[in-house]
């Protein structure tokens, strides 16, 4: 019976670890897609600071145990990214090399330079 509570949990722990390396990988892969200048609009540490930090995370939620205080650390340090820096740089209009962010809206076919074009009425 013990054994099989331990293998249980050895399991939920490996599902656990696999989720916050892929929020590491999410954060790192959104931060190195962002523009410099967005980071300074938005107010928050710059670029490369975001991306030392969230690779540091990925690479501790790898090589650590989940019981140990980094891979926290680095947790928290992924969900204040996805949280409070990502949606900043989403207002200021940091898109991902001038393509726009992820579900930004898009104007319809129609549309001008500054606005819906009514047909001439």
């Amino acid at each position: 019976m013990g054994s099989m509570l331990m293998l249980g949990f050895a399991g939920f722990m490996g599902i656990l670890k696999i989720i916050l390396m892929a929020l590491a990988a999410l954060g790192l892969f959104d931060a190195a897609f962002r523009r410099e200048d967005a980071f300074r609009a938005a107010d928050k540490q710059n670029k490369v600071f975001w991306l030392i930090i969230l690779g540091i995370a990925l690479v501790v939620s790898y090589l650590f145990s989940l019981l140990s205080i980094l891979p926290i650390a680095g947790a928290v340090a992924c969900i204040v990214y996805l949280v409070d820096v990502r949606p900043a740089l989403q207002q200021v209009g940091g898109g991902r090399g001038g393509r726009g962010g992820w579900g930004r809206r898009r104007g319809s076919s129609s549309d001008g330079p500054y606005g819906p074009y009514n047909g001439g009425r």
